[in-house]
């Protein structure tokens, strides 16, 4: 059960992330895209905070996670070119 329930409450969180980064960036994609950004970005912003030796603490871990989403939603716009 508590597999089941750390893939929900890291969706959520990833939602509650490309949510605050569709804000931050002023993103016209909908809801929908901005959490699958969201979660994508997460990946994205742990990965390369690894790389770089970033970590600590809940809080570091999610501005690190909206600075990955902000960097993803970044990308989709070059890659449509708005």
């Amino acid at each position: 059960m508590d597999g089941i329930l750390g893939i929900i409450l890291f969706l959520v969180i990833g939602a509650i992330i490309g949510w605050i980064a569709g804000m931050i960036m002023k993103s016209s994609n909908g809801i929908i895209v901005n959490i699958i950004l969201g979660i994508v970005g997460g990946f994205v912003g742990g990965f390369l905070a690894g790389l770089i030796g970033i970590g600590g603490g809940l809080i570091v871990q999610i501005l690190i996670s909206i600075g990955g989403a902000c960097l993803v939603i970044f990308v989709v716009r070059l890659i449509r070119g708005k």
